[in-house]
């Protein structure tokens, strides 16, 4: 257990507890995206405006794979690439795209298209393919209570650390003199405990985030393939973090 505490430590100083459980959030975007991708700049704006219109909780994932055109993506992780790469498997694609949204762990769409972004988070929360758990984030005493209600189905409890703000300019590569702001950029995702169905509690330290201002935390309930790529989620929260001074 002292393993899984560890794995989601957050800082009390650097976050505002957001509560959110399913009935508020319509959906999760997911927008797999990079610096050195020119199609790339209006997706990341798009996902900036998701997130400032509220109803969905934004995550950005910059994926390694355009590195080699001479420009590194100062927050690409391969676990990013990784991530997205799971997806395909789930859908049984063989290829990937930037910039691509993914909404909710089930579809996806052109992650520059705000409008299909949206009707496609409507669309699966009217047709019953939205949030359908219970997800929580509090503070409690000395951690943090992570709350996952009652439903049907197992899943993995995840979460995923992401920065507020980078702006980063960007000096080689496809998008060579611009200068772009991301939003919820993912720097590390963690599967933190299990769920099949019951209602979970977690209680985590808030230790780990003390040096990373800025930073927030979102929760997944998201369920798995059987090669262990991530599939639909099923629930969702989110810290939002106090902007970095």
């Amino acid at each position: 257990m002292s393993k899984v505490m560890t794995a989601l430590a957050l800082s009390l100083s650097a976050l505002v507890a957001a509560p959110v459980a399913a009935e508020e959030t319509k959906g999760v975007v997911e927008l797999f995206t990079s610096q050195g991708c020119s199609s790339c700049p209006p997706a990341d704006r798009t996902l900036a405006g998701l997130i400032e219109e509220g109803g969905v909780i934004a995550l950005s994932y910059h994926v390694d794979y355009w590195n080699y055109l001479g420009w590194r993506d100062t927050l690409s992780d391969p676990a990013n690439t990784a991530r997205q790469y799971g997806y395909a498997a789930t859908w049984k694609r063989r290829s990937v795209y930037t910039p691509q949204a993914v909404v909710n762990g089930r579809d996806h769409v052109n992650g520059a298209d705000g409008a299909a972004i949206r009707r496609l988070v409507s669309d699966m929360a009217d047709s019953g393919r939205g949030l359908a758990v219970d997800v929580s984030l509090k503070m409690a005493g000395n951690g943090i209570e992570v709350g996952i209600g009652e439903g049907e189905g197992k899943a993995d409890v995840v979460a995923v650390y992401f920065d507020d703000v980078n702006t980063v300019a960007i000096e080689r590569g496809e998008n060579t003199g611009r200068t772009v702001t991301y939003r919820h950029s993912v720097r590390s995702v963690e599967t933190i405990g299990m769920w099949s169905g019951a209602p979970v509690t977690l209680t985590l330290p808030k230790s780990v985030l003390k040096a990373h201002k800025g930073r927030g935390c979102a929760i997944l309930l998201q369920s798995v393939a059987d090669d262990g790529s991530p599939a639909a989620i099923l629930g969702a929260a989110m810290m939002e973090p106090r902007p970095a001074r």
